[in-house]
């Protein structure tokens, strides 16, 4: 795209994506220069060039003198050797190496590339640093100035005294309420106080541009067993309209690596990769996993698929960052990481991912899918393959969400599930299973079968057998897509699949058997009130109480109380009572 900026504005794109300004770069410089503010939020969506935008910014406020160091905060590591080699594309030399016991970057250095647990732990050297120049401050991913209130606190006595603070992030919300240091907070029309944003570039306009990837949501369910620490073995088809609970346990149970589930995703993700292959040879795919154990497991599963062996990136294996940087300039099919590549890490050949972890929050899936969305070229599409749980399917249906950060509100977000389990996801070293805290469990089986695909909220196909023509409707298609054709392709694969579906079934023998689960008719609460009336019918027969034909039900059937207990098991339950009231 054109550039009518003014040759002031030099070497553009650092990342080397593109050699001119993107049109909402033009536009939030102009915007920033115009509000000539100390502080300046800008929203924008992961992969849209934010590093772009704030180097060619920091090289314009050098020119004209109004500043004259550059101090970058960024989250991790990896990523202050990232921000240093993308400044120095545009002349700007900052230290990556900079140490809490120097009191200086050398003589030769621009500023700096520091992180915030640096700050945090000795505020006074940073404070110093801004001090002694006049300094901007790039604060990446500004949100993780509220990790912890000691975080918040050294940020802004370190950088209170900054000429100017550019603030940025592509989620620029977070799953508490801690306050975001430097960001303002003004009340809405209920009187809460939401974070206000002076730039946002969304992912729903990005798309648009033609700056990210389209992504596609594959969405896998199956039939989940497992044994509680009571003893009672469970069975449900994750996806179904469970209680939270045993959603939560059948999740789990899907993500076990000793279940079919895990192994036939991976499969269905690998020939989605090597479809993508065929036109983007270099394309890889990321498995996010929730623990180091499983982690490893995930790897092995996929080296037996592949006959390769892929990166396997641990938070706390020294040589990460150099894993995470070979993998990135190679052409290797696949990693398997743990939290390294869940922000602001740039493998712009990830195209294909399977989110294998139990983490649910809005913060952390957007950060997660924003490794799949940055674009090299015109048409790439990105798949993301997901568990069917409807925390899951509805983020994924609001990917152009635009969230702000808010102070005052109640415990619970929108998707209903508690902070105080979540809010995990938001530390570097802790892990985002929020769900291990709550259960003790041995899964038993799992078996995996695609469920869906849904792409700008819109879902598409329906239940299909791993390595079936069905699913690989879903599967096969091209891996160069343009974004206005998605749509229509998605709607003739799910043509096609309810052919092939037809025809299958008109040739199907009468014993023919599948592992799909027959069509859910009625929700819990339906079945809930067909069983009641059916213990209340047979009581009136037997001359018993309601409760002794529950508590004979369960020892027949197994499973839990009727309130916890699964479709499945529910059915199993009326189908015994239907037998004995007709007797």
């Amino acid at each position: 795209m054109d550039s009518m900026l003014s040759p002031s504005f030099p070497q553009r794109a650092p990342w080397g994506t593109a050699n001119k300004l993107r049109a909402w770069q033009q536009e939030a410089l102009e915007q920033y220069f115009e509000a000539d503010q100390r502080d300046f939020l800008v929203a924008a969506t992961p992969g849209a060039g934010k590093t772009t935008f704030a180097l060619t910014l920091a090289v314009e406020m050098m020119r004209m003198g109004e500043v004259n160091r550059i101090i970058v905060v960024a989250p991790t590591e990896h990523l202050k050797t990232q921000w240093a080699d993308a400044a120095a594309r545009v002349h700007i030399r900052l230290d990556p190496r900079f140490r809490n016991s120097d009191w200086a970057p050398a003589r030769h250095y621009h500023g700096a590339v520091v992180t915030y647990a640096q700050v945090a732990a000795k505020s006074s050297v940073h404070r110093h640093l801004t001090e002694d120049a006049k300094t901007l401050v790039i604060l990446d991913e500004v949100h993780h100035g509220g990790d912890a209130l000691s975080w918040g606190d050294a940020i802004r006595d370190a950088y209170g005294p900054a000429k100017r603070r550019l603030l940025l992030s592509g989620t620029p919300f977070r799953s508490d309420t801690a306050p975001i240091p430097f960001v303002e907070y003004h009340p809405d029309e209920s009187g809460a106080r939401i974070s206000r944003t002076d730039y946002n570039y969304g992912y729903g306009r990005a798309l648009a541009d033609g700056v990210v990837r389209p992504v596609l949501f594959h969405m896998y369910a199956g039939k989940m067993r497992w044994r509680t620490t009571s003893g009672d073995e469970l069975e449900t088809h994750l996806g179904q309209d469970n209680t939270k609970d045993v959603t939560s346990q059948a999740w789990r149970t899907a993500l076990d690596p000793e279940g079919e589930w895990m192994p036939a995703v991976l499969s269905a993700a690998d020939r989605r990769l090597t479809e993508i292959r065929h036109h983007v040879p270099d394309a890889g795919g990321l498995v996010l996993a929730t623990d180091q154990t499983v982690a490893r497991a995930y790897a092995k599963i996929l080296h037996s698929i592949t006959g390769q062996q892929p990166t396997v990136v641990l938070s706390d294996d020294a040589t990460a960052s150099e894993r995470i940087e070979k993998f990135s300039a190679g052409d290797q099919r696949w990693m398997v990481a743990v939290r390294m590549v869940s922000e602001g890490v740039d493998v712009p050949r990830l195209a294909v991912g399977v989110y294998a972890t139990s983490s649910s929050t809005p913060l952390f899936f957007a950060q997660a899918i924003g490794r799949f969305v940055r674009a090299r070229r015109r048409g790439e599409a990105a798949s993301v393959f997901l568990p069917q749980v409807p925390v899951l399917m509805g983020l994924a249906g609001e990917m152009d969400k635009e969230r702000d950060h808010a102070l005052d509100r109640q415990s619970k977000d929108d998707d209903g599930l508690e902070d105080s389990l979540l809010d995990g996801a938001n530390r570097e070293d802790e892990a985002s299973d929020a769900l291990t805290q709550e259960f003790s469990y041995q899964a038993l089986s799992s078996v995996a079968h695609f469920d869906r695909v849904v792409f700008e909220g819109q879902e598409f196909g329906q239940l299909a057998e791993p390595g079936t023509p069905e699913e690989e409707e879903f599967i096969g298609f091209p891996g160069l897509l343009e974004p206005e054709h998605v749509h229509e392709l998605l709607m003739q694969r799910q043509t096609r699949q309810s052919r092939l579906r037809e025809a299958r079934e008109a040739s199907a023998g009468p014993t023919e058997t599948t592992t799909l689960p027959a069509p859910l008719h009625r929700t819990l609460k339906e079945q809930r009130q067909l069983l009641n009336s059916l213990v209340g019918l047979y009581a009136r027969q037997k001359g018993e109480p309601h409760g002794a034909v529950h508590a004979e039900l369960r020892r027949i059937c197994g499973g839990p109380a009727v309130a916890q207990a699964t479709v499945t098991q529910l059915q199993s339950r009326i189908d015994v009572l239907r037998k004995r009231v007709r007797s």
